[in-house]
């Protein structure tokens, strides 16, 4: 949720064995849009790196279901077709929910191969809520100032200080945004997303969605399934679990990702010399974590801050190298520079942080039933807390103002679907923020979807990150509507990108590939995209 850099490679076009897609009727089906006959005025808007983008602005009802009530506004950007066959708008979300997604539409449209980008009117929006749509969210400023309690609450004092925290800040978003929150949710975004498609004047769009965004893609396709044309998601969402179950796999997930930063860790003992064993440089940082519950590290970083420092890692190994070295300079020489400075880079929050976790905590907290009694809670999270002792408890913090949100709860859509086009979907074996298990569950709902599998890939949102393989699945697909054939569980495998090396002397960056880094991210599921100074 806050700013990260972009690091992209090429993308190559052709790809093979593949199956043409059935476009699907150009007939409408569901809610209708209540922005069909809205014209957009494009403004340039362009940045360094994307000197062509267009920013515009358009109302839409705060309740669909009153749709000449209140308005509120949504921010979009394009980058514009050039090319002489022009396939429509291509509609990109970054995740979150509370990712904006204005400086996706320059990145995406930069980094597909350029005679598939030239065919599409690539569109960004922020979602309702954030960035710079209007009303933007920011219910506490402050809220995620150091130094916290410690996320485990092993004493009484502890957690009753948490859940003060959490109970503050549902009351202070209830205080500010009492007629906001009832349409702050992920069906009101959806039906957003189709007056954008009325505004843009076309029957279908073309939908590419990160993360968050692939539950968002799913429940567009549910409302709106012939206003599809064609829909690739990456970083699949388990519609089945949203979102307290989710949440709690999610604890699992990160802690096999942070052993799995521990065991690089131990390989490459000659770089960082905490040890050859994966076991003892686990140990190394839990009792790192002990030594900052007692002192913080530049009164910055205690032992919940080093979560929110380390999380980052379990989206994408590239933080890797920068962890450790920061891990290594205190655990050895009890140098807190290098930890503050990882702290300041990965895990701290700015105000952008804070307007996309009130949208988070708005949107998740009102999409789904929430445990409303503690005790559940408590139980739930010390039982994960036993297996998964790196994340547990600070998600549960993360998520905990959802036990006491002033909105009730609604219904999850069912997002089984026959009647779209095939969708193409991507997902890595072993991805933290969406495990693996979701994507199986998705492609199963999206009758005649397919699911190519970065096997042994841990990192979270892959395509346009330097995998090649996937990249030419994606590319083919937007280029033409092509999908592998069928295979069942899995319809195409493609191998994990290298593991990233130590940082060498003078070196400031390590690995390929966008960063996914949520600062504070915990449950967010977003691949947020930046440009330059954005």
């Amino acid at each position: 949720m806050r700013k990260r850099a972009v690091a992209l490679c090429a993308i190559a076009a052709a790809v093979a064995g593949m199956v043409a897609a059935v476009p699907p009727s150009a007939s409408a089906s569901g809610p209708p849009s209540t922005a069909a006959h809205t014209s957009l005025t494009w403004k340039k808007c362009a940045t360094k790196d994307h000197p062509t983008l267009q920013c515009a602005s358009l109302e839409v009802p705060l309740d669909h279901a009153r749709p000449h009530d209140r308005k509120i506004t949504l921010a979009l950007s394009r980058v514009r077709h050039t090319a002489k066959t022009f396939q429509g708008p291509l509609l990109v979300n970054p995740g979150g929910p509370g990712g904006s997604g204005l400086s996706m539409a320059g990145s995406v449209a930069a980094t597909l191969p350029k005679k598939v980008a030239a065919q599409y009117d690539v569109i960004g929006f922020d979602p309702r809520g954030v960035g710079r749509s209007r009303p933007a969210l920011n219910c506490r400023p402050g809220h995620f100032a150091p130094v916290r309690p410690a996320s485990v609450p092993g004493t009484h004092t502890l957690e009753r200080a948490q859940l003060a925290r959490a109970r503050a800040f549902a009351h202070a978003c209830s205080a500010k945004y009492t007629d906001l929150l009832p349409f702050i949710d992920t069906v009101s975004t959806a039906k957003d997303m189709d007056a954008i498609r009325g505004a843009l004047g076309t029957e279908r769009i073309t939908y590419f969605g990160y993360s968050y965004g692939t539950y968002l893609g799913a429940v567009y396709g549910k409302l709106y399934p012939h206003r599809v044309r064609r829909m690739a998601l990456d970083s699949m969402v388990d519609p089945t679990g949203v979102w307290y179950e989710d949440n709690l796999k999610q604890d699992y997930a990160f802690d096999a990702r942070h052993k799995a930063l521990m065991a690089w860790i131990a390989r490459h003992d000659k770089a960082y010399g905490l040890g050859k064993a994966p076991a003892a440089v686990e140990a190394a940082w839990y009792a790192m974590r002990d030594a900052l519950a007692k002192k913080p590290a530049g009164k910055k970083v205690g032992p919940a801050e080093l979560e929110d420092t380390f999380l980052p890692g379990g989206y994408f190994n590239g933080f890797w190298p920068h962890l450790a070295e920061a891990f290594a300079a205190y655990a050895k020489h009890k140098d807190t520079g290098p930890l503050i400075k990882a702290y300041e880079s990965f895990g701290a929050v700015d105000s952008a942080g804070e307007n996309g976790y009130s949208v988070y905590a708005a949107v998740q907290c009102r999409d789904a039933r929430w445990p409303r009694d503690w005790d559940t809670w408590r139980a739930d999270n010390r039982a994960v807390h036993a297996k998964a002792p790196f994340f547990t408890w600070n998600n549960a913090w993360y998520n905990a103002p959802c036990a006491f949100w002033p909105t009730h709860s609604l219904t999850p859509p069912d997002v089984s679907n026959a009647s779209l086009p095939p969708v193409l979907m991507f997902q890595a074996t072993d991805d933290a923020a969406t495990p693996y298990d979701g994507a199986v569950i998705l492609h199963r709902k999206l009758h005649g979807s397919r699911l190519v599998v970065e096997q042994g890939g841990g990192n979270h949102g892959i395509t346009l990150s330097g995998n090649a393989c996937l990249d030419r699945y994606l590319a083919a697909y937007l280029a033409s509507g092509k999908v592998p054939s069928s295979g069942g569980e899995i319809d195409a495998v493609c191998a994990a990108t290298p593991e990233p090396k130590p940082l060498g002397k003078g070196k400031g960056r390590s690995g390929g590939g966008h960063a996914a880094h949520a600062g504070g991210g915990r449950g967010a599921l977003s691949v947020p995209w930046s440009t330059m100074g954005a």
